[in-house]
């Protein structure tokens, strides 16, 4: 899937392209007997995945950091779908304690969990921490969804066990995991100010969200679990991601609008992912236009993969000892 497919919207192997939509890609498919959560379903692709996933009878469970945008999304898509399964979470995937607040609240409310799209994202954003002291897009993008998935694993695998039902985990990555730091991650500098490059931590993010889901591939695959896990890189759509570089991204895509897809068409490729019957047992692989593509060599690196997967763990358990004296701490694995 090269540009030259990018443009026209040629269809791939899979008999869609860059100009197929959601609801397109996932057009006769009964998903009632699923559960979805999607982080950041209140707007862009996020709130489309939540929408169209719901249209075809998946219960969505959507997490979201601005509990009135999510009450908006939620308005709209029973207003287009009165039987749609809408439930709304609070989370914060920048804090720890409210990823592990949100994790608590879920499982409180005992249901399955059969889909988990790790959507959520900040982008560009001027140099900052987190109130955990990490850099805010390796924070938000990759450890946030790190931990959240590691604390949502084990009713995954029940509900797949109990249920037959293959699970999916799909990590929203990018084709800016190409634009990164040379080593790839920054493991030895993650917060360090003076080597801060906006563009280059957020390639960084992508590309840890490839790696995260190609480890967690490798060792469900491992334990015969019934569990895939794959990324996706959207396509270029202007949303609120934007906003740091707004007018820029506006004046880029004047010039390259050929190559910018619409909010529809930008969920696609997740949708697919998501609950295509086509992909099942399809683990551990990367998507760009609703077909399977190459990644970057750094992408692919399983040491890396596995060196990511160790950083992750230490820095988490290191953070909650430090941060979250007598808060509910279990070491993430």
């Amino acid at each position: 899937m090269g540009l030259y497919s990018l443009i026209t919207g040629r269809r791939g192997p899979s008999g869609f392209g860059s100009a197929s939509t959601a609801e397109e890609v996932t057009q006769g498919i009964d998903a009632t007997h699923l559960t979805a959560i999607i982080t950041g379903g209140t707007g862009g692709i996020g709130m489309e995945t939540a929408r169209v996933l719901s249209k075809r009878g998946a219960h969505v469970v959507i997490a979201a950091r601005n509990i009135g945008a999510a009450e908006n999304a939620k308005t709209e898509i029973l207003r287009q779908n009165a039987n749609a399964r809408v439930t709304i979470l609070h989370l914060d995937l920048s804090s720890f304690k409210s990823i592990k607040a949100f994790a608590r609240e879920f499982h409180a409310l005992h249901l399955p969990l059969n889909l988990l799209i790790n959507n959520a994202g900040v982008m560009f954003c001027p140099y900052q921490l987190s109130e955990d002291g990490i850099e805010l897009q390796f924070a938000t993008n990759h450890i946030g969804h790190f931990l959240l998935t590691n604390l949502l694993l084990d009713t995954m695998k029940s509900t797949a066990k109990t249920s037959g039902v293959e699970g999916r985990i799909l990590n929203v990555s990018s084709i800016a995991h190409i634009y990164t730091y040379k080593e790839g991650i920054q493991f030895d500098s993650i917060n360090d100010i003076c080597s801060y490059s906006d563009k280059r931590a957020y390639g960084q993010s992508k590309l840890a969200n490839i790696l995260h889901a190609n480890e967690l591939s490798r060792q469900f695959q491992e334990e015969g679990v019934n569990i895939t896990v794959n990324s996706v890189h959207p396509g270029l759509i202007l949303t609120n991601l934007f906003q740091h570089t707004a007018l820029l991204m506006r004046f880029l895509k004047f010039f390259s609008f050929y190559l910018w897809k619409n909010i529809p068409q930008g969920a696609a490729t997740t949708c697919y992912v998501a609950i295509q019957p086509s992909l099942k047992g399809v683990t551990g692989k990367y998507f760009a236009d609703c077909n399977e593509v190459t990644p970057s060599k750094l992408a692919r690196d399983e040491t890396l993969a596995q060196k990511l997967w160790d950083f992750s763990v230490k820095l988490i358990n290191s953070v909650s000892k430090k941060n979250y004296l007598g808060f509910d701490d279990t070491p993430v694995n």
